[in-house]
């Protein structure tokens, strides 16, 4: 369980499929303990394990399950024995969304091809046999990203790809600053300020979408309070799912350069110009013209915009994002 490393840190909670803590939950006894999992982004958050299997009485160890029939709608079945345990586990998933719900979780991991927990292409066998193929999606966590779909969710398996880490841990953090928001009494001058902190962060993954985001904060008078909050939330979680690209992020780079104009001299400007440009060039990662941004960011009396930037730093430096980028 968490830790964090401050009064000051936020309390970051994820659902998390319990063999990857290295809980021995498997059906073999053994775990599927997960060390970035644990021992980097544990640091930063509170974990809160789930074993379908164990927790609807299945036990450790034991036989093996599987998905076969539709993949939209597969059974979940212990092959050697021939019992389905479909209505079990869907009338215990309902269960424990519920008392999950109650938690206010900030993303989940899931385990990757497990008849419950996988979130993608778990194979799902026909039913009198044959090939079996890669579309389905384990029962649990169909039933989480159906009743929760802004919630971050991901596999630990894809989260070996830096862009994938990347994206997941930028939208827990920033699903965690959407729900303070709601908790403190949200107000349409503080869904501006929400927005504005936000603006190069939207613009990384996508121009269009922060415009018309920002149109629907514009607007914000014009329509009920609920609506536009439930209409900015779901705009916001789907943009940040959007891959951004090297040149977006170059776009906002000079973007924040160019803040810095009548600040910095001119020998100052052409260095971070050229760091941005072996940045887009593929020469360095983002992390390298992005820290001296920010060291001058901090030095100058920047206006207050720049300042509140979130892409600036998103998340704890101790996780270490966008080296690779």
């Amino acid at each position: 369980m968490a830790k964090n490393h401050s009064d000051e840190s936020p309390i970051i909670r994820l659902g998390i499929s319990a063999c990857l803590l290295g809980q021995p939950v498997r059906h073999d006894g053994g775990h599927k303990r997960e060390a970035f999992l644990v021992d980097t982004l544990g640091a930063f958050v509170n974990w809160v394990p789930v074993c379908p299997e164990v927790e609807i009485g299945m036990g450790t160890p034991r036989e093996t399950i599987r998905l076969e029939g539709n993949a939209d709608d597969p059974r979940v079945v212990a092959p050697k024995s021939g019992v389905d345990h479909t209505n079990a586990m869907k009338r215990w998933s309902k269960q424990r969304l519920k008392a999950l719900d109650e938690l206010d979780l900030h993303g989940f991991v899931l385990k990757r091809a497990s008849p419950s927990c996988g979130a993608f292409r778990v194979k799902v066998h026909p039913p009198n046999g044959g090939t079996p193929l890669n579309r389905g999606q384990g029962v649990f966590a169909r039933a989480l990203t159906q009743q929760c779909p802004l919630l971050p969710v991901e596999e630990e398996g894809r989260l070996n790809d830096a862009w994938l880490r990347e994206n997941f841990i930028e939208r827990v953090f920033a699903w965690y600053r959407w729900q303070q928001f709601l908790a403190d009494k949200p107000t349409k001058k503080g869904l501006v300020a929400f927005h504005t902190a936000h603006k190069m962060t939207l613009m990384s993954h996508s121009v269009e979408a922060y415009r018309a985001l920002g149109r629907l904060v514009a607007g914000v008078g014009k329509r009920p309070w609920a609506s536009v909050r439930a209409d900015y939330a779901e705009g916001f979680m789907t943009t940040l799912a959007r891959r951004p690209t090297r040149c977006k992020h170059t776009r906002v780079l000079d973007q924040l350069v160019g803040s810095l104009k009548r600040l910095i001299d001119a020998a100052a400007r052409q260095e971070l110009i050229g760091l941005v440009e072996d940045y887009r060039r593929e020469l360095v990662p983002l992390t390298v013209p992005l820290n001296l941004l920010k060291d001058h960011v901090a030095m100058h009396d920047v206006p207050e915009w720049v300042r509140q930037q979130l892409y600036l730093n998103p998340c704890p430096k101790e996780l270490r994002l966008r080296n690779q980028l």
